[in-house]
């Protein structure tokens, strides 16, 4: 009776919320705000790649002085330049428009500017002479050279790999950071997408004063049990629909946007704390649905129940005021009490595991504290809600409902 009464309430509350168009508008004004950003900079990039190949086919004439002894002249002859006998002459040229641009090359270009004088081609046009500029100096300074290897390195192309060691173990490095970590913005966006219905998952009822009804047919433990797996399946369609357009557009127009190629082989999944992340993930969502849930038995209307959502979501943004203090220092007094207070606990436990920094003890403390609290949370919250669910106008007085004898 109480699986069937349990899929009867997860079925009832996901179908009354996936069904809303009010649901379907709120879940698709952020992935329709990706795509238009996504559409806005794909237009942009195509403008910017016509303009730079605009400017790259429009080729100009030019005439150069050069003091620096790095220019050469089939370099120069080549980007449709020539070189001036009196530099004077060639500014008057380009001032009245019978010379397209001039080049003054200083004897020393790592001290003095290199001095550009050309007929305005307009704002975005006018960069064509300091580019072609620069090319004719790094060229000839190159062919100066004289070794491919040594411009490389002058240049800072260089390739560099790194091994670091931890107990004498080699270390993953970001690479092994990154995985566990995604358990935290997992976190966040379950809380910050989810809290309000799991504040006000009872509230309808109540606002509705059918709730003496359901509860005639029904247990509150069933009851609440239902609405909260119910949060966390709608939760999941959420993820979903915010992920699509954010594959889609790496899938099919990463070159257009210029998104970085991601190599996940290289990413180290180290098992430990995967499964760590995992559990603090579980433990603190189940603490933050069952504190969220009985706060909503409490008061009577969703206009109140609104003032206690703030505080929470404070309470897993407070951890980032002394995050360099959880990557510098971990055993700081700070850091720790923020470690085992309940409400700060999951963020900075996730921190800290994908960091590295949390040891095992740490972690089976944390988690059994999170899982011990929630499920005593949704237990209270139970509770509340029986007592609750007929105090319509005013808060319901916690003290004297957990003193009242009766089935939970």
């Amino acid at each position: 009776m109480f699986r069937h009464n349990l899929r009867t309430v997860i079925a009832f509350e996901f179908l009354r919320v996936v069904t809303k168009r009010r649901f379907w508008v709120a879940s698709l004004a952020v992935p329709f705000a990706v795509a238009l950003l996504f559409a806005v900079v794909l237009l942009s990039n195509q403008s910017t790649s016509q303009t730079s190949q605009a400017q790259k086919d429009a080729q100009f004439s030019f005439t150069y002085t050069d003091a620096s002894g790095l220019v050469t002249d089939p370099v120069a002859a080549e980007l449709g330049g020539t070189k001036a006998s009196n530099g004077d002459q060639a500014i008057a040229d380009v001032k009245a428009g019978t010379l397209q641009a001039y080049f003054a090359f200083p004897a020393d270009p790592a001290t003095e500017p290199v001095r550009v004088y050309g007929v305005d081609s307009g704002l975005f046009g006018n960069g064509k002479y300091s580019a072609v500029a620069r090319q004719i100096l790094v060229v000839g300074a190159q062919q100066k050279i004289g070794s491919p290897m040594l411009s490389a390195v002058s240049q800072g192309n260089v390739a560099i790999t790194e091994e670091m060691y931890r107990n004498g173990a080699l270390s993953s490095g970001l690479n092994g950071v990154i995985p566990p970590l995604l358990f935290l913005v997992i976190f966040y966006l379950s809380i910050i997408m989810l809290g309000n219905q799991m504040l006000n998952s009872t509230l309808e009822e109540k606002e509705n004063r059918v709730t003496e009804m359901i509860l005639t047919t029904m247990n509150p433990t069933t009851l609440i049990v239902g609405k909260v797996v119910s949060l966390f399946m709608v939760g999941l369609v959420q993820m979903a629909t915010f992920a699509v357009p954010v594959v889609v557009g790496y899938v099919f127009f990463r070159q257009s946007l210029n998104l970085p190629n991601l190599d996940l082989s290289h990413l180290t999944l180290d098992p430990r704390s995967m499964i760590t992340g995992f559990l603090l993930l579980a433990g603190g969502f189940l603490l933050f649905t069952g504190t969220l849930v009985a706060i909503g038995a409490v008061v009577p209307t969703v206009k109140e129940a609104g003032a206690f959502f703030a505080p929470m979501v404070i309470m897993i943004f407070i951890p980032f005021y002394v995050v360099s203090l959880i990557v510098s220092d971990p055993h700081a007094v700070i850091v720790q009490v923020m470690t085992y207070f309940p409400y700060t606990a999951p963020v900075t436990a996730m921190l800290r595991n994908g960091l590295g920094s949390l040891s095992l003890l740490e972690s089976c403390i944390v988690i059994v504290e999170l899982f011990g609290l929630g499920l005593l949370a949704l237990r209270l919250a139970v509770r509340l809600f029986r007592y609750g669910s007929i105090s319509y106008s005013s808060k319901l007085s916690v003290r004297s409902a957990l003193r009242r004898t009766g089935p939970n």
